[in-house]
């Protein structure tokens, strides 16, 4: 295990914070970076074209079928499967590239694409493959042009435009809608605060007060958009990152206790066990082959 999980930005020098890649070629010259648990700060659309991996997504194993997409949140911790037996695409791309105008990122942040309100799963696009497809092929044109005044706005435009369609074939798969409106949109606040705080604030009353709202009103917001109170999601956010740390590092327990915000060890393994009946220690054991 590593020291630290792997994060990798956004590559420098291209023209736009925006790439398409050949997913086979990118596999078979980073074997051993994209089959190594990483995290990356940008968004990562995966088109399983060929084949049928699993993929790996925050201890979410998605096992896909040929025309399956995978939508993965800036750091997401994911692994690609081992066997490298399978080829795609995969579109890259930062919030500095698609958010251009308000709207932008209350898109990205309300879609149920990169959404981790939810859990992720994969997206079966064989009944509009072809269109699909005829999208990748305009915006691998476009991409391949010289940089003028036009093209971050065409690509960004096919690319909301193949976010749409996506999100329109994932609703026809039995989805079940989160309800727009002023509930989302604290939640979605409340989360975008929770994001960057965690590690330090765990109180409600203080994610409330920045969000100059109540603690019944969050409480409100939380529970009708996701059936949880704003503690419940403070905690899962914790647990999330103790696993992460857990699993794809070898900090020690102490180590990681701290880095969570802790100010004993003893603590923070009463509080993994009290949401995951299983010490720490055995937690990351477990996934010890």
């Amino acid at each position: 295990m590593k020291k630290d999980i792997q994060k990798y930005d956004f590559k420098k020098g291209l023209p736009q914070e925006f790439e398409i890649l050949n997913m086979g070629q990118l596999c078979a010259e980073f074997s051993k970076e994209v089959t190594t648990p990483h995290r990356a700060e940008f968004y990562q659309i995966l088109w399983f074209e060929k084949g049928s991996p699993t993929h790996m997504v925050d201890f979410n194993s998605i096992k896909t079928e040929p025309n399956t997409l995978v939508f993965v949140n800036k750091n997401s911790v994911q692994q690609f499967d081992t066997t490298l037996n399978y080829d795609g695409k995969v579109i890259l791309f930062t919030d500095n590239f698609f958010c251009k105008e308000e709207t932008d990122v209350k898109f990205l942040k309300s879609t149920i694409l990169f959404n981790d309100l939810i859990s992720v799963s994969g997206v079966s696009i064989s009944n509009i493959s072809s269109l699909f497809s005829n999208f990748l092929k305009l915006i691998e044109t476009e991409f391949k042009n010289s940089k003028d005044h036009y093209q971050s706005d065409i690509l960004r435009n096919y690319l909301r435009n193949l976010l749409l369609l996506s999100e329109r074939e994932k609703k026809n798969q039995n989805f079940i809608e989160i309800k727009k409106g002023t509930n989302l949109d604290h939640v979605m606040l409340f989360k975008d605060h929770l994001e960057n705080q965690f590690l330090h604030d765990k109180l409600v009353n203080s994610y409330a007060n920045q969000m100059h709202i109540t603690k019944k009103r969050l409480n409100t917001a939380t529970t009708s958009i996701l059936g949880l109170s704003p503690k419940q999601i403070i905690d899962a956010r914790i647990i999330l990152e103790a696993k992460r740390l857990l699993v794809h590092t070898n900090q020690s327990v102490k180590e990681i206790s701290f880095h969570l915000g802790f100010d004993e060890s003893t603590n923070f393994i009463k509080f993994f066990r009290k949401h995951h009946n299983t010490t720490p220690l055995e937690f990351r054991e477990s996934f010890i082959h």
